[in-house]
């Protein structure tokens, strides 16, 4: 079993390329490919680092809280964030299924470090916020994950690459996800 991995992953020494309805693609490295139920599975995280936009919304008159923007609100900051990242030798993509820079993201400071709530109660995501900028009085800050982005796509019969985003499927594949984020942690502790 061990060696058809190896052989899988021989296959995809270039990244696979997701696309996404609208013709955005995303290019990925192949980080673990697997076999679920006779389906080629493949564990994929960006080439580029995955980032976010969120507005600076008021709660109250002390208090903002980071909101969701929508497609429409992206398109007229979309030029600004990318002019205010490029002072940064960083360049904003719109890629499928999330944005992405290419280029070296700044050092991780605790002051930048920000933690999402969850929905559940859990610990949320971490987020690294690497620039902030206005647009029509209103606060906008882009942030970078501090955990790496995965995305599950499987082969189909045909060859063709499709992502996963079945919540039955990805629960399923969840255990994969977690065997390979170990095997990352003790690469990092050697």
């Amino acid at each position: 079993m061990l060696s058809v991995i190896w052989k899988i992953l021989a296959m995809y020494d270039s990244p696979v390329i997701l696309a996404d309805e609208t013709g955005n693609t995303l290019p990925c490295e192949v980080d673990d490919a697997f076999e679920v139920n006779g389906m080629e599975y493949l564990l994929l995280e960006p080439v580029d680092a995955a980032v976010q936009i969120f507005a600076w919304r008021d709660v109250d008159e002390d208090e903002q809280e980071l909101t969701d923007i929508d497609e429409e609100e992206l398109n007229l900051i979309f030029p600004i964030a990318k002019a205010v990242l490029a002072e940064q030798n960083l360049i904003l993509k719109r890629t499928a299924f999330t944005l992405t820079v290419e280029g070296e993201l700044p050092e991780i400071e605790e002051e930048q470090i920000i933690e999402l709530d969850s929905e559940d109660g859990e610990m949320g995501e971490e987020l690294q916020e690497i620039a902030q900028f206005y647009y029509q009085e209103q606060a906008y800050s882009i942030f970078a994950p501090l955990d790496p982005m995965y995305l599950y796509a499987k082969r189909d019969r045909n060859g063709k690459i499709e992502p996963v985003f079945d919540a039955d499927e990805l629960e399923e594949l969840q255990p994969h996800l977690q065997r390979r984020l170990l095997e990352l942690e003790d690469e990092e502790d050697q």
